[in-house]
């Protein structure tokens, strides 16, 4: 039988440091709640606000698959395996931590903020080596549709991490119906989470003061479920899935 959980932006957890303004979906850092650890393979789903040529020193991660998607000006990238980048929206970042690495992430510009989401993903296999990559997207290949952007084989669209996990980017005109299609291979999780305006509801979007909402649904979902927008503005949100875990 289906099951829906909605997270509304208001109950997210939230810390402003000042330089970065932090909403948390689920347990990180300071914010702690025992009923939002995790959502099958995605542990941490943030999105973060960074103060002009601010940002996260060096620190070091293993065994986490961490993706980044810009959702408005430029995230600068440095690791220990001598990797440096700039991406900015319209890019998605993967970084696997594997055995071990080290990196930052600032804005790269002094006078805007940076907006981006801040996703970890529990990986299917340990100890990997690290790797970074990046690619960029054409905004008008997610128009009123999704654009698979992650996926877990090299060989498909997008960049691919080591989970068996795909997730899309779309932006939705307002007023038109969107179709989404139950694969009953691999889809058992479905998240949907906001780029400026969206909130995932059994039968539609509609658009919440802040961004950063978060929809699952189970494995059990039926095949299609049609969803419409409000009239009063477009929704962009990116969908993650993945296969229960």
């Amino acid at each position: 039988m289906a099951q829906s959980v909605l997270h509304r932006a208001a109950t997210r957890g939230h810390a402003n440091h000042g330089w970065l303004n932090s909403y948390h979906t689920f347990s990180f850092a300071g914010y702690q709640n025992p009923e939002r650890m995790h959502f099958g393979a995605l542990r941490v789903l943030n999105d973060d606000t960074v103060a002009g040529g601010m940002g996260f020193g060096k620190h070091p991660h293993d065994n986490m698959e961490i993706i980044s998607i810009p959702l408005s000006g430029d995230l600068e990238h440095q690791d220990t395996t001598g990797r440096q980048a700039v991406i900015r929206q319209g890019d998605v970042q993967i970084m696997s931590a594997g055995t071990g690495l080290a990196h930052s992430e600032k804005n790269h510009n002094r006078d805007k903020e940076v907006k981006f989401l801040q996703i970890w993903v529990f990986p299917n296999q340990e100890n990997v080596a690290p790797r970074y990559a990046q690619q960029s997207f054409r905004p008008e290949d997610r128009h009123n549709k999704l654009l698979q952007v992650v996926s877990p084989s090299p060989d498909d669209h997008g960049v691919w991490i080591h989970q068996d996990a795909w997730f899309h980017l779309g932006q939705a005109r307002p007023g038109l119906p969107h179709r989404l299609s139950a694969q009953e291979a691999r889809q058992r999780r479905v998240c949907v989470c906001a780029g400026r305006r969206c909130d995932h509801q059994r039968r539609g979007f509609a658009p919440p003061r802040r961004p950063g909402c978060l929809g699952n649904r189970h494995p059990n979902h039926p095949g299609r479920q049609q969803r419409r927008n409000p009239a009063d503005g477009s929704a962009d949100g990116v969908l993650m899935e993945w296969i229960g875990c």
